[in-house]
């Protein structure tokens, strides 16, 4: 299911515990990745997914001037096709729990879609009144994506510079979600990723509330 070694695991921890976010290529094996983006584009297909709002509980609101991409929310108990991945989720909680104290106790995950010409603006992913998503965790599913195609992870510093991620196939970006700001580019190609967060209160809060 994942081929990290437990020096991997802690390589990848110590540099999202001293820089606030990693980048891990190869995140998923091929086997995994071809079965998570294949139930995604069969998601797709048959028109599975919604326009993205902004804000929690009452406060969602579409806005297309801020963020243009559709969403599809992962159930574990619905989507048994995902088992393998929420396994390594799984996984990924114990690791940090063990490395970093952390007491995460679940976790949400979305298929995100981004079409042509859609972005989301610089925000972070902590909302006012709900606190417990602690660890942003983005995996890429885009293949054969090249320079130009847009679609960039643009992750703002504290010292001022600005980091932009290519959404290569495979390729997982984590960060905290209080504290660092990021920003979708604007995509010239269609941009797929499976989008989520570990949280440290019970994942019954979930996605109905933000």
């Amino acid at each position: 299911m994942n081929k990290f070694s437990e020096e991997q695991w802690i390589n990848s921890v110590d540099q999202l515990a001293q820089n606030d976010f990693v980048v891990i290529d190869d995140f998923l094996d091929k086997q995994l990745f071809e079965s998570i983006r294949t139930y995604f584009l069969n998601r797709l297909e048959v028109d599975g997914f919604s326009d993205a709002a902004i804000g929690a509980l009452n406060q969602k609101q579409l806005e297309k001037s801020i963020r243009g991409d559709k969403i599809y929310w992962l159930e574990r108990k619905n989507d048994i096709e995902m088992e393998p991945f929420f396994q390594l989720s799984d996984e990924l909680i114990q690791q940090l729990n063990q490395l970093c104290y952390l007491s995460l106790s679940g976790c949400e995950f979305h298929l995100a879609h981004y079409p042509i010409g859609a972005f989301y603006k610089k925000h972070i992913d902590q909302f006012k009144g709900r606190s417990n998503r602690l660890i942003s965790v983005i995996i890429y599913l885009n293949v054969g994506w090249k320079p130009g195609d847009g679609g960039e992870l643009k992750i703002f510093k504290e010292n001022g510079e600005e980091l932009l991620v290519e959404p290569l196939a495979g390729r997982c970006v984590m960060f905290k979600s209080d504290t660092v700001p990021h920003e979708v580019m604007k995509t010239q190609v269609n941009r797929y990723s499976l989008t989520g967060w570990l949280l440290y209160q019970p994942s019954t809060l979930g996605y109905l509330l933000g």
